[in-house]
């Protein structure tokens, strides 16, 4: 009976043992760090475009670096597009995007935003040999070529009635340009910085009368989930902002 007690005790030490080595290897573990999938467009220059080296570059992905070091989180960037990029996050597939996303009411229904980064304008702009559009009342019976989801397109939705154009929708402002240069389109609207960079860099079109206001651009993840990267964001783009890193990002993509 003695032997055996003995044997049981011994037993019940080495489980004990095992047990609270399994406990202290979780809490000491390195893997705990999360990354993060956020999501993106591919063509929206200078917020997110490719270089010539092929390397994703462009405000949001310089913010979104630069906020990553400052508080110490991973990501991978997955550029999608505009579109799929919110299918991504309201699917669960991506933790966030950064798109030079616009905040509404409508897309806080399904959204939760991160302060806002950027404040944009949208501008109406024409062919460069065009010379018949002067007002948006010349575009009267014309169609006029948006980029899905951008500021440009919500504008025009909300004065085609109106001045009397049709729309017509495209999954990128490179397509859109095109559009307007074939003459298929009159002229098209697009957020000020965007269409402001491609006319810098050739693009061959010009931009008619005065920036309309726009709204802000924010960081966004799935409604009710990913508060504490919200919470990151936030602290980060302060951050930067604070340091002049933010500023230093605007100056090196947006044309003076």
């Amino acid at each position: 009976m003695k032997k055996a007690t003995k044997i049981g005790v011994l037993a019940m030490a080495v489980l004990m043992i095992f047990s609270l080595v399994g406990c202290s290897s979780g809490t000491t573990s390195t893997s705990d760090t999360k990354k993060y999938v956020i999501a993106t467009d591919t063509t929206f220059k200078p917020f997110e475009f490719e270089n010539d080296k092929g390397e994703r570059v462009g405000i949001d992905i310089d913010l979104l670096a630069a906020i990553a070091a400052d508080q110490g989180f991973e990501y991978e960037l997955k550029a999608v597009g505009f579109d799929a990029a919110l299918g991504e996050v309201t699917s669960g597939q991506s933790d966030g995007m950064i798109a030079g996303m616009s905040i509404t009411d409508v897309r806080k229904e399904t959204f939760d935003f991160s302060d806002p980064y950027f404040d944009s304008g949208v501008v109406m702009a024409v062919s460069a040999n065009d010379n018949t559009i002067k007002a948006y009342s010349d575009l009267a019976g014309k169609k006029v070529a948006v980029k899905n989801g951008t500021e440009g397109a919500t504008f025009a939705e909300s004065i085609k009635a109106q001045y009397g154009f049709e729309t017509v929708s495209f999954p990128d402002s490179s397509n859109m340009y095109e559009d307007v240069k074939a003459g298929n389109s009159a002229a098209l609207f697009e957020d000020y910085p965007v269409v402001g960079d491609a006319i810098a860099s050739g693009v061959p079109l010009k931009i008619i009368g005065e920036m309309e206001k726009g709204s802000s651009y924010g960081f966004a993840v799935k409604k009710g989930q990913n508060a504490e990267l919200i919470k990151m964001f936030n602290a980060g783009l302060a951050n930067v902002k604070a340091s002049g890193k933010y500023q230093e990002i605007l100056d090196t993509y947006i044309q003076k």
